[in-house]
């Protein structure tokens, strides 16, 4: 493959590089508006360019491209999957059937801009044909109705496209601020139509003339993918290691087998006669690929790494993100004299913000898999993998991960083994599990063309001029909105008339006291304690905010040995961004919080609620509270059967400071909101699959779910919706399974960006202490 790279300088001046690589394609052919896969590979040349320019003053703006599947339903009701090229520049989004750089003057067939309503959500995997994509939905926020897709051939792929759009809706955001009148002008550019069959969207396209088909078009493999990682900087959430919360783990390496280190958590030695283990190993590929490798269930490629759950059958897939496996194996490699025997497990994955990945899996059983004659029913342990991206060193172009995977172990064959390696426990399913990590690192090891599978195509180029872009994309019809002009109907006029033309190519409670080992390495960090007269209008006198005066549904706790309660904890247990933080990533330690948490509402729905605050039983219409200075309602939408509303209440002693960042928050627009609006959760108790599910790593909460603003009074609602993320939606399903047994703490901070803002510094803290579902109260009664 050869790349070009074009560095546009100042002066107009141009200066190229160029690399020469092989790279493997392949082709797609597309049939009855359906795609086909085939695993043809062949060596060819692609040349490709990244332009980079800079200009003068202006603010630069990215620009993407790549191909992806564009998939849905017609207007006769059949499912479609197009390989599309797709150009992002800036705000302004462009689809075409060919590659426009290949093949100049060609005309998008769909085309729109990225407003700042734009909500992106990732739905996981689907199967298509006789492959597995991961697919993006889009729509707006204002209008659910919409929805459209689009789709990529590894969750890498997915992720970047995400990022990608996520610089879109900022550069949208940036010139709305930038001159006043860019938002009447971007309210006046309609919506690229992406779910209906809207007339005016059919009318262009029967307006286009039909492309001229030049060469073989784009010949890629769906395992081929538009590698979007570039030269732009990316927004990525990875602030090290560890996550934003103290947690009560010690971990001690007790072995090392093939270079992956076992350890073992000491903290609670009291925990019985099990013990929670981890093995560790440092993998010569991306997180992506590895994560692609684990859930990949061809028999020929797992008997390469995995010596206990190498035969795995898909039995069923829900949401995209949670699958059921049933598996055999036989026990000759582990002991000798026993039948063969076989299991199922549910297999749940999500990616954090920080790009690290996550999957659980539990024993299960399914009605599709009844016990087998011949066979003897097993339970596998349940276990989790994370697998975090490293950053490359200096001068270094390889990527690493971080592989983990833990289980709890309930056998006394492991304090044997781990003090003199008895061989009893190296039969055991637990030491199958904990050396898939060894055989998956030499695995990639031995392949170094997984590492090397994501793609020839072009990729992301940064930095151009924004008002060169905007006359460049501006000089056509109105726009329509991306999440438009994406779902619409995939039939309509000249669209169909090209596909005919392409149709031959186609547990022990744990307190924090009790982990002094982590506080006291931490001894040495600063506290960031919030400025009251910063944030809050020093010109006015304090008012005493009385929690006793203010009664919520879910009562508050004496101390922590009580259910169904809250407390407000101190921020002490929350690692948060420092004065220095730009500049060496240091964090420390919060402080008390600046908002008082003054009472806690757990209500049940029939379906989510916003503007919660309005309602007359909210303590908000109360005479008390309307005597508050200002009240921070966040309303956590909860999905179930029924749905929940847990409503949290934080008071100020006086009014917010108007120019400080709390005032920019409360008086922003939604997007500067969503960028800001960030949560730590901490499970201080629990079972211990939760609480890796959950983590504790800060989310930005609006980039994660759909967030709703209401200001009004001296309140500001954040409502919550939980169930508008698939991944959300699965996370929150697992963790009110075990609610009755979790304690759990939440910090709810504005994300610190720029120095003037630093250090960052805790709004408000919760801990909910074993929450029973049936005690909601219904909202209307």
């Amino acid at each position: 493959m050869e790349t070009t790279t074009v560095l546009k300088k100042a002066g107009g001046e141009e200066v190229q590089e160029k690399e020469v690589s092989n790279g493997s394609t392949g082709s797609s052919s597309s049939d009855n508006n359906n795609t086909s896969y085939s695993n043809k590979t062949g060596d060819q040349y692609h040349k490709h360019s990244r332009n980079i320019s800079y200009g003068g003053d202006e603010k630069g703006i990215f620009e993407y491209f790549g191909w992806v599947y564009h998939t849905g339903v017609n207007s006769i009701g059949h499912e479609y999957c197009h390989l599309r090229f797709l150009f992002i520049k800036g705000k302004y989004v462009e689809m075409y059937k060919r590659d426009p750089h290949e093949n100049p003057g060609i005309k998008p067939i769909r085309k729109g801009v990225i407003g700042p309503t734009l909500i992106v959500e990732e739905l996981g995997r689907r199967k298509v044909s006789n492959g597995d994509l991961y697919v993006i939905q889009f729509y707006n926020r204002l209008d659910e109705s919409k929805k459209g897709e689009i789709a990529c051939s590894t969750a890498g792929e997915a992720r970047k496209w995400m990022e990608a759009f996520d610089h879109a809706k900022q550069q949208a955001e940036y010139e709305l601020s930038r001159r006043g009148s860019s938002r009447n002008k971007l309210n006046m550019e309609a919506d690229l139509d992406l779910e209906g069959h809207r007339p005016r969207v059919r009318r262009y396209a029967h307006g286009l003339k039909k492309l001229i088909r030049i060469g073989q078009g784009p010949e890629m493999l769906l395992r081929q993918t538009s590698n979007l990682a570039g030269n732009g900087a990316s927004d990525g959430y990875f602030e090290g290691e560890f996550g934003d919360a103290i947690e009560a783990h010690e971990w001690k390496c007790v072995h090392t087998i093939n270079g992956v280190r076992i350890f073992e958590d000491v903290a609670n030695p009291k925990r019985g006669k099990g013990a929670l283990v981890k093995a560790v190993a440092l993998v010569d590929a991306s997180a992506d690929t590895v994560f692609e490798v684990i859930l990949n269930l061809d028999c020929h490629k797992r008997y390469e790494w995995d010596m206990l759950t190498g035969d795995l059958e898909l039995i069923d897939s829900y949401d995209g993100h949670y699958d059921v496996v049933y598996g055999t194996y036989d026990p000759k490699y582990l002991t000798r004299w026993q039948s063969k025997r076989d299991f199922v497990f549910t297999r749940q994955w999500f990616r954090g913000q920080d790009g690290a990945y996550t999957i659980l899996q539990f024993p299960a059983v399914h009605k599709k898999r009844p016990p087998r004659s011949g066979y003897r029913r097993t339970t596998i342990n349940p276990f989790t993998w994370e697998i975090r991206s490293l950053k490359a060193p200096m001068g270094s172009n390889t990527a690493k991960s971080l592989v983990t995977q833990m289980l709890e172990i309930h056998t006394a064959g492991w304090f044997r083994w781990k003090k003199n390696s008895s061989s009893k426990f190296e039969k055991t399913i637990p030491y199958a599990l904990l050396s898939q990590v060894a055989g998956l690192k030499e695995y990639i090891g031995a392949n170094p063309s997984l590492s090397c599978e994501c793609s020839t195509m072009v990729v992301q180029s940064k930095l151009s001029d924004v008002s060169s872009s905007s006359v460049e994309f501006e000089d056509v019809e109105p726009q329509d909105e991306f999440y438009d002009a994406i779902a619409g109907d995939s039939s309509s006029s000249s669209e169909d008339e090209e596909s005919n033309d392409d149709a031959g190519n186609k547990e022990k409670k744990i307190k924090l006291k009790n982990v002094s080992w982590a506080i006291s390495s931490l001894a040495l960090k600063r506290v960031s304690a919030p400025d009251a007269n910063k944030e809050l209008d020093p010109s006015v006198p304090a008012v005493h905010v009385d929690a006793s005066q203010f009664n919520g549904t879910l009562h508050r706790g004496k101390d922590e040995a009580e259910s169904n309660c809250w407390t407000s904890p101190s921020g002490r247990g929350f690692m948060i961004r420092g004065k220095t933080y730009l500049k060496d990533n240091a964090k420390v330690m919060g402080a008390d919080s600046l908002l008082k948490l003054i009472a806690v509402d757990w209500f049940k729905v029939d379906k989510a609620t916003d503007k919660i605050a309005l309602h007359p039983r909210c303590l908000v219409q109360s005479d008390a509270g309307k005597k508050l200075p200002f009240i921070l309602v966040i309303n956590l939408e909860v999905p179930a059967k029924p749905n929940y509303s847990l409503v949290l209440y934080f008071a100020a002693e006086r009014p917010v400071n108007k120019n400080s960042l709390l005032g920019k928050f409360v008086d922003g627009t939604d997007m500067f909101r969503d960028s800001r609006f960030k949560l730590i959760p901490s499970i201080i108790e629990g079972y211990w699959m939760v609480k890796r599910a959950v983590g504790t790593k800060a989310c930005l909460l609006g980039k994660a779910v759909t967030c709703k603003y209401f200001r009004q009074d001296n309140f500001l609602e954040i409502d919550v919706d939980i169930g508008s993320s698939s991944v959300a939606r699965s996370v929150i399903g697992l963790v009110l399974g075990y609610v009755t047994s979790l304690v759990v703490d939440l910090a709810i901070l504005i994300e610190a960006k720029e120095e003037a803002e630093l250090p960052e510094y805790i709004l408000g803290t919760v801990r909910l202490n074993r929450v029973r579902l049936e005690s909601a109260v219904p909202l209307d009664d």
